[in-house]
């Protein structure tokens, strides 16, 4: 193997992508210690999902929005590798691409943000809260009727300024952005996830690359998670099994202990009116059909009609 090819990591320009992108590259020479960190570029890739801020993203088509120009990158050679929030990640790839690798999973929780309360229970009847999640929007309906909510939009620091300007009384971030960015200590507190479960492979860096470049899935190789894949893959093919996408509230956690994989899984409607729930358990190497059966179960227990609010 070549100790000095020019790897280009492809990569969204917000900071947490960047930052994101940033490990990516210090794991791959910590691992390859002959690497030399010139030969590792990061090239920023707009995005049509960065691009839109000032609508909801259900109404532009959901998650390929953040994916779409670089994959297309990708393919063209462009670069060698493409850096996801896998959250942000559709279940079906361009014929070519595959997710070759996924680090370690941080906190998968989201966290309350609020100047006011302490969380969601303790906001005062109501309040607005902010928030551009269709599933976080739908679970703080289904437990705050009360509450008002608006549409929240932006990077984090753009969120964190709309908070600070009363725009809303509260908003929802991911933990683990915010540990990334090194701001953790702007959370006012986790929310557990039997209050919130979060989105499907939240927490989550998934690498992409093109399936013929052997080259590069060798140097991802050893950075590779494979307990982390084991739930990934569980929460993925419930999400794939429910066709879910940014317009539809889903949410699912897989934990995996002792080679066993507790998964849990709900779905809402778009108001909050109602949340189905199902949890399933087994062995890590079942994950995938354990996921697929648990959203086969909530796609028959919706009905038709449950997505779009009917």
């Amino acid at each position: 193997m070549n100790p000095q090819p020019n790897i280009r990591i492809g990569t969204r320009g917000s900071p947490l992508a960047l930052a994101q992108a940033e490990e990516v590259k210090t794991r791959l020479l910590a691992a390859h210690p002959g690497l030399n960190s010139d030969a590792v570029a990061i090239v920023v890739i707009a995005t049509t999902g960065d691009q839109i801020q000032s609508k909801p993203l259900k109404e532009f088509g959901g998650k390929g929005l953040f994916t779409k120009e670089i994959e297309e990158a990708l393919l063209a050679g462009d670069i060698d590798m493409a850096v996801h929030s896998m959250k942000d990640v559709p279940t079906e790839l361009p014929p070519g691409l595959g997710i070759v690798c996924l680090l370690p999973r941080e906190d998968p929780r989201d966290g309350f943000l609020s100047p006011i309360a302490s969380s969601l229970a303790e906001l005062p009847q109501g309040a607005v809260v902010g928030s551009s999640s269709l599933r976080r929007v739908a679970q703080v309906r289904h437990a705050r009727p009360d509450l008002q909510v608006v549409n929240f939009r932006g990077n984090v620091n753009t969120r964190m300024r709309k908070l600070s300007e009363g725009v809303a009384q509260a908003t929802f971030l991911a933990c683990a952005g915010l540990n990334r960015l090194g701001m953790a200590d702007r959370i006012t507190a986790p929310v557990p996830v039997d209050v919130m479960l979060p989105a499907v492979a939240q927490a989550v860096i998934g690498i992409e690359t093109r399936l013929d470049d052997n080259v590069t899935g060798d140097y991802l190789a050893p950075l590779h998670h494979t307990e982390t894949a084991h739930c990934v893959a569980a929460e993925r093919a419930l999400l794939r099994a429910l066709d879910g996408s940014c317009r539809t509230p889903i949410a699912a956690l897989a934990e995996l202990q002792a080679g066993r994989i507790t998964l849990r899984a709900q779905i809402l409607r778009e108001d909050g009116s109602e949340a189905l729930e199902t949890q399933r358990q087994g062995p890590a190497e079942e994950a995938a059909a354990m996921g697929r059966d648990a959203g086969e179960e909530l796609l028959g227990r919706a009905g038709p009609g449950f997505f779009a609010g009917e």
